[in-house]
Parts: C-alpha cells; structure tokens; sequence
C-alpha cells in the first residue's frame, strides 16, 4: 500500500485489513443504492484510509461526490484514480462526467473521445460524446449555424485589455469589506447574472426552496452567527443557495434560454409526440442500467416492469430516434433482461420463451453479441431445470463465439458438468481437460481449480480412482496456495472418500476371491476384473460427491 495510512491500521495483518477494506467498500455500495449519499461518503472514507490508492474506490467515492452536488472534489477523485493508470476506463469516464457537472464541456468531450477510442463498445462513452457535443451547441451554436468574420475594427477591444492590465498592476491595499456587505455583494452579483425569471425557468420546483432559503437568509434572528445554532443555521442556508445557484450556472450553461427558445420553435409543427423520451439514446441507456441494477439487488419483479415499459417506449420510438441497427439490439437486450427476471422468480417457462425470442432477433438481424448472450442464457435455463442435452446443445453452439480464453474456460466446464450428469464420463473428462487447458492460457487460478476437480470427479466416474485420487490432490494443492478454506475442506473430504473406496475395494475383492476359492477351482475364473466389477456396483453416491460439487457451485 501507498500513501497515508492511519497508524491504527499499521500493526493489523494484511488480511485483517483487506478484509476491513471490503467490509466498508460494502457497506458504502449499500448506502449508495438506496441513495443515502452521505453515509456512503463515510464508508468511503473510511476505506481509503485503509487503501488510499485503490481506484474502484477513489471512484466510486468520485460518483458520490457528484450525487452530493461536489463536481470538485468528483473530479480530484477521478484524477487521482487515473495517477498510475492513464487509460483506466473507469477513471477516464468520471473524469469526463465530472468536468460536464462542472459546465466543462469542451474539457469533458476531450475524456469522452480518450474513453470511446480506448472502449468502442461501451455505449456510455457515445452518449458522452453526443450529450457534451449537444451542450457546446446550446452554448455556443454549432458550427453549421454560426460564421465568424473578422470585418471591422478591433482596436477598442486591444486597448480595453490594455487598461484592465494596467488596472491590475496598480491594485494595492483595499479596505477590508464587512461580512454583511460581502452577502449583499455576493446577492447582487447573482441577481445580476441570473433574472429572477431565468431562474425560475431553469430551477422549475426548486424556486419554490430557493425563495423559502432566501426568507430564512433575511431573518437575523434565526440566522445569529453570535449563537451557536444560528451559525448551524446560517451555514446550512447559505450551502443549499450555493447549491441551487451552482446548479442554475451548470443548466444555464447546459441549454441557455435561447437554446431552449430555438428547440420550441423547431418543434413547431412537427406534431411530437408529448410521450417521447427527449433523449431516446440516453434514455434507453439509463433503464437499461437500472433494470440491471434491479435484478442485482434480488427485485426481480421491479425489473420485469421496467423491462416491459421500456419494450412500450422503444417500439413507439422512429428509426430517426434510434438507428436501424441499434433498436433491434436494444429490443434484443429487453428480452433478454425480461428472461432473466422470470428465471430469478423460478418461472422457467416464461424465461424460455423471452431468451428465445432475444435468440430469434439476435439471429434475424445479424447481432452476434446478442445471439452469445441468448444462448449462455438458455444452455442455463436448462441446466438448471435438468434439461442437460438442450443446455450442451446450446453451449457447443457458443463455443466459436467466444472471445477469451476466460470465456471457453468456464464454456468448456458448464458443458463437462452436464456430460457429468448425463452420465458420458468420458465427455465430462475430455472437456474438463479443455476446460484446465483454457484457464492455463487465461493464466486464471480459481478456473484452473474448478476444471481440476471436475477431471477427478469424471475419474471417480469412470473408476479410475488412483488418477481421481491425483488429480484431487492436484486441486488440494491448487486451493492451498489460493487460501480458499471451503475448497480445500471439501477436497480433503474426497479424497478421504476416494481413499476408503480404493480400501473397500480390495477387500470386497478379496473376499470375493476367498469364497471363490471354495466353489470352483482356481483355473475356471478369471480374476482381472473383479476389483472394477465390484467397484462399479458400488459407485459414489449424490451424497458422496455433495461436498466436491458445492466447490464448483460456488463459483456458478
């Protein structure tokens, strides 16, 4: 670790710490979706003073920032963040949010366009880039509409700088200024920048509380600073105008008045539909992240209704709102995200029906992203209801769309666990193998587990118990160096059991050759086979292997 660290944190383990660390990550993510920002400021804090460096917390806690309405302190985050990584995507992308809270278009398109160069796929940095370019237009007009000349005489301006530099030079000791005359200043200033009537149209409800601030403001005795709970009051009055008159700079500067004059005489006659998203792109984008959001917090039911009101909107929407080619994907999206809602509420017919349908319009319209996506989630569909055969079906046609060495690894696992099931020992072993052969390339430890004990158990299977036995004690390796107690508990039990097996195999085996010596001479048996006959009738059982499978469910 780098950094300030509190001395309280110095003589604790590293694993205590990390330990600590994940625990008020956790807490402040908690805090953040149920939108209880302050608290999750704490939580951050607290776990920077533990990990002053981590990025995904520095901009996690950037993305508070920006809830609570600091763009400045957002943006010292995500600055930080990108310190020792310049192209961190994540970090790229709160700097670039954070300069447009700011009213810093130019600035904030400038980390758009890094972001998008770096990432073409992720969709938040297009929409980046189309809604600051959209705030340069509101400000300053586009291109297209404005043409400068140079016609004229400019000298008046040169010798206007001239005079204001000279003004500056000779600026000395000035009489300092009361605290009351400051807020009078400071109250005039706004007035001046902003007309009672802007204001009102840009702030639309919250006027209404910057008028209540305002009365509060003018009432001295509430506001005292002589008291103590006056000076609370007073601070608290003038942080919410700071706020609000922050705001009201950022929406000015986002669509000027003009701006938002222009747009409604363009919209003059073209019969718009009063429904329609203002922004169709980032509208999707946005229900889209929340139904995501939605299905990670266990609200299955939330999900589906976003789900079907955003299928509504986008069906109503025009090629000229979304483009051919990213409304059917959208819609694919949808359908995808509806199947896994019923799947989550163990309504497994409905989510059939969805995640083939996102196969159907993935497959009409050449989206091969959504057709990977449609049938990873059928091969689990029917995984889960037992139905193995459909589910390889499904996952051997993903095979050749995978794009890492990570993907196939785990593709290549799924598909030997149902061959486990379906009894093809053989398959389950050949694609376990595959599976190790994969997580090796990807240079993945916890994969390269999971396949090992996949291989022993198809050993187990197919009776070969001493090379189930050393590829159990491979994995047992494997799970020590990676410190995962539960996976290291549960082989050790296999291997136990693999063990007595071998040891009640010989016996019954020699039992078996004593009572054959009695019946018939020893020239009338053949006696090769009877270990692995005997073993065969007495394979492991669901409950031998309960322990070795929950390893691997664990990471399903």
């Amino acid at each position: 670790m780098t950094g300030y660290i509190d001395p309280a944190y110095e003589q604790m383990p590293r694993e205590e710490l990390e330990k600590l660390f994940q625990s008020y990550l956790g807490e402040a993510e908690n805090h953040m979706r149920k939108k209880d920002y302050p608290r999750a400021l704490e939580g951050y804090e607290l776990a920077l003073e533990i990990e002053p460096t981590d990025k995904g917390c520095l901009v996690a806690r950037s993305k508070c920032y920006l809830q609570l309405g600091d763009s400045q302190a957002a943006l010292k985050d995500a600055e930080a963040a990108l310190s020792e990584d310049k192209e961190f995507i994540k970090g790229l992308y709160q700097k670039a949010e954070a300069l447009y809270q700011m009213g810093d278009f130019e600035m904030a398109l400038v980390f758009y366009h890094r972001g998008h160069k770096l990432r073409t796929e992720l969709e938040e940095f297009r929409l980046g880039i189309q809604k600051a370019q959209e705030a340069i237009d509101n400000s300053v007009g586009s291109p297209s509409k404005v043409k400068l000349e140079n016609k004229g005489d400019l000298s008046s301006f040169y010798k206007q700088d001239e005079s204001k530099q000279k003004g500056k030079a000779r600026a000395g000791y000035s009489k300092p200024i009361k605290q009351d005359d400051k807020n009078k200043q400071r109250d005039r200033r706004n007035k001046s920048q902003t007309s009672d009537k802007t204001c009102k149209q840009l702030l639309g409800e919250l006027y209404a509380d910057k008028e209540y601030l305002e009365k509060l403001l003018k009432d001295n005795d509430l506001t005292n600073q002589d008291t103590d709970s006056g000076k609370a009051i007073y601070d608290l009055v003038t942080d919410g105008l700071n706020y609000l008159d922050t705001r009201t700079d950022f929406w000015r500067q986002q669509k000027p008045m003009y701006a938002r004059k222009r747009d409604k005489e363009e919209a003059k006659g073209k019969g718009k539909d009063k429904q329609k998203p203002s922004d169709p792109a980032k509208y999707v984008l946005k229900q889209l992240e929340e139904i995501d959001e939605a299905l990670a917090d266990g609200r299955p039911q939330d999900a589906l209704k976003l789900a079907k009101d955003t299928e509504k909107t986008v069906n109503k929407l025009s090629d000229d709102d979304l483009s051919e080619s990213s409304k059917p994907d959208v819609l694919s999206n949808l359908q995808s995200c509806m199947g896994n809602a019923y799947l989550d509420m163990n309504k497994v017919e409905q989510a059939l029906t969805h995640h083939k349908e996102d196969l159907k319009i993935a497959e009409k319209n050449n989206l091969e992203d959504a057709k990977s996506r449609a049938l990873d989630n059928l091969g689990r569909v029917y995984a889960r209801t037992g139905k193995f055969q459909e589910a390889i079906d499904c996952w051997e046609k993903k095979l050749p769309m995978t794009k890492s060495a990570l993907e196939s690894t785990w593709l290549y696992h799924e598909i030997g666990r149902c061959y486990l099931e379906l009894g093809n020992f053989d398959q389950a072993l050949d694609y376990g193998e595959k599976s190790k052969s994969a997580a090796e390339e990807a240079e993945d430890q916890v994969w390269q587990l999971n396949a090992s004990v996949l291989i022993a158990q198809s050993y187990v299977k197919l009776n070969d118990l001493q090379a189930a036995i050393d590829a159990f004690e491979r994995s047992l390796d494997m799970a020590k160096l990676q410190e995962d107690e539960a996976a290291v508990e549960a082989i050790t039990k296999a291997i136990e059991d693999t063990n007595e097996k071998i040891v009640q195999g010989i016996k019954e085996g020699d039992e078996e050759a004593e009572k054959g010596d009695e019946e018939k001479p020893v020239e009338d048996k053949d006696w090769s086979n009877l270990a692995g006959d005997k073993a065969d009738d007495d394979k492991p059982s669901d409950d031998d292997n309960k322990d070795k499978d929950s390893l691997l469910d664990k990471d399903e």
